[in-house]
């Protein structure tokens, strides 16, 4: 058997997965002159993979191809997932879409509508921060964020964040100013944010990875209203499509989609990883099994569900790979507004989806200690609070229904132009029995287990939901909404009650998935390390939210990335 060397594999670095941390930690080792194969389950809508790597046109405002077709992948019923609240319940409760990701180049990147906040130094050290909380595995991460400001710096700069400097009271501190200045503001935004600081409240302009002015070569945005779950028509978000680019122009960076990884391909000492085996998608009639060979890494950049099921089909990374599942628990505050506010359509039907957040939630405060104290609780945080728009045409009209009322209903556009929400992403906090693993009985259509989800809300969450319906419903008042109310996902009713259509509710329906290979100093209570290696694959490393000891209460995109910048470095040799 030839011995394996570096001069006789395939590349140096295999990265499964093209998302956020794929492209970042692809663009890193690119440039410090290592060559990487990009294996992609999905296909590619993204980038042309010639040079000279433009932009591909097939993003449009269709919510029937983004929604109904699947786009984006996975579709459901040829890849489903499965969800139960607790053991209890047998093997499942719910088969079908379960936070699904998209299953394309780019990964999770094309669909989400990129605000990118950093966590602030006390989310990096919860457990000094504020201690302990019965049925919580409350930890700190290995990592300060004086460690990780270098790449949340670097990050920022080579996405083209736009933000406004200083506009957030409780924001960490800043190396550097954001690169681009923050987007054109939603008209119901400025309405809201001047009730929440009438409130007392903190609303600032969201930061986000969205070119406000033209920048590295694609266009500004221009406001069409479709960035929660949709590709950019005109490329205006900028990860992970900079990156890729990137990583592809420099000749040392090959994509492959359709390429389902199968199995990692370890050494006879299974503490190293030679490579990978994968189902090429593309061959016919029948996938056809191929493999690749590493010459120093693989990195693993799945998303917080498949990295773990991928590594739970070969037993590798130990009893706790899937375990201390997050999300982030969410509550919706919606207010109607009167017909004659936005004649023309302008409040929340055009722009970013989220042009402003406040923070108040997440800050120790005598009002959030007193919240706790009540509830027999430690101490409470919220999450960040987004302010938001609601559905688009086709959502709306589907959910009005057929009928004579139909053409009255979308013309006054209760849901649509009168509608708007306060989005708490609220944090989640790790508990042992929340977690990922493989279904014993549901299967996918290549024959794989499928992934289940066992998840139940802590009662920490629960407090911290109540508290913020408390002050939102009276801001949305203020701001002149004539209605106001709440809700919650997961929704908190019994299963018994719902009819099988509806049992999806009971599943969280964030696609904030963090948390299932946490790290860790310490291999006992942890699955990587602080270099975000497997303890006991040394050569594979884990560049997604799978990593994240804590929830936070913020969006997981920027921190996850800074992560793999950091990983990233310090498989090329940098410095952390």
């Amino acid at each position: 058997m030839t011995p394996f060397t570096s001069s006789n594999a395939d590349c140096d670095v295999i990265i499964v997965g093209s998302g956020p941390g794929g492209a970042t930690a692809a663009e890193v080792l690119t440039a410090a002159g290592m060559s990487v194969i990009i294996l992609e389950k999905g296909r590619n809508h993204l980038v042309s993979l010639d040079a000279p790597y433009r932009a591909l046109d097939h993003f449009a405002n269709d919510e029937i191809a983004a929604r109904r077709r699947n786009l984006f992948g996975p579709d459901p019923l040829l890849e489903p997932r499965t969800f139960r609240r607790n053991d209890n319940d047998g093997d499942h409760l719910f088969v079908g879409e379960v936070n699904n990701l998209p299953s394309t180049v780019g990964g999770g990147g094309v669909h989400a509508d990129a605000k990118l906040p950093r966590f602030r130094e006390e989310d990096f050290q919860l457990l000094t921060a504020r201690g302990p909380m019965e049925g919580a595995r409350i930890d700190d991460w290995p990592i300060t964020y004086a460690e990780l400001e270098p790449h949340y710096s670097a990050v920022e700069k080579l996405f083209g964040v736009a933000g406004e400097d200083g506009a957030n009271p409780f924001a960490a501190w800043r190396s550097s100013a954001y690169p681009l200045p923050p987007g054109r503001d939603m008209d119901t935004s400025l309405l809201t944010a001047a009730a929440a600081s009438r409130a007392g409240l903190h609303p600032y302009r969201a930061p986000t990875g969205i070119n406000s002015v033209p920048f590295d070569g694609r266009s500004a945005c221009t406001d069409c209203g479709f960035c929660a779950g949709y590709g950019c028509p005109v490329q205006a978000k900028s990860d992970p499509i900079s990156a890729l680019q990137r990583a592809l122009r420099s000749g040392r960076c090959v994509i492959q989609p359709e390429a389902l990884v199968t199995e990692l391909v370890l050494d006879s000492s299974r503490r190293r990883a030679t490579g990978v085996r994968y189902l090429d998608l593309r061959s016919y009639p029948e996938p056809k099994m191929s493999e690749l060979r590493a010459g120093q890494a693989v990195i693993l950049a799945a998303g917080a569900f498949e990295t773990p099921r991928l590594l739970l089909s070969q037993g590798i990374g130990g009893d706790l790979v899937g375990r201390y599942l997050t999300y982030h628990f969410q509550t919706f505050t919606i207010g109607v507004f009167p017909e004659t506010m936005f004649p023309n359509g302008t409040g929340g039907e055009r722009g970013r989806s989220v042009t402003h957040l406040h923070d108040d939630f997440m800050v120790d405060t005598a009002e959030l200690r007193a919240v706790a104290k009540d509830s027999g609780l430690p101490w409470v945080r919220g999450g960040v609070v987004e302010h938001g728009s609601g559905p688009l045409p086709i959502e709306e009209a589907i959910s009005y229904g057929p009928g004579a009322h139909h053409h009255r209903a979308m013309r006054s556009s209760s849901l649509r132009r009168q509608m708007w929400a306060f989005t708490m992403q609220g944090e989640d906090v790790p508990q042992f029995s929340n977690r990922i693993d493989l279904d014993p009985k549901v299967r996918d259509v290549w024959g794989r287990p499928a992934g289940r989800v066992t998840y139940a809300p802590h009662r920490h969450e629960l407090v911290a939901s109540a508290h913020s319906v408390s002050v939102h419903e009276q801001v949305m008042l203020d701001a002149g909404a004539i209605s106001a109310f709440s809700a919650t996902s997961p929704a908190q009713v019994d299963p018994k009650t719902l009819g099988h259509s509806h049992l999806s509710a009971i599943a969280p329906a964030s696609r904030h998935v963090m948390g299932t290979t946490r790290m860790g100093a310490d291999p006992s209570c942890s699955v990587v390390s602080p270099e975000q290696r497997l303890w006991d694959v040394e050569n594979v490393l884990v560049c997604d939210s799978s990593v994240f000891v804590t929830s936070a209460g913020y969006n997981p995109t920027l921190t996850l990335v800074a992560l793999a910048h950091r990983a990233a470095t310090l498989l090329a040799g940098g410095e952390k």
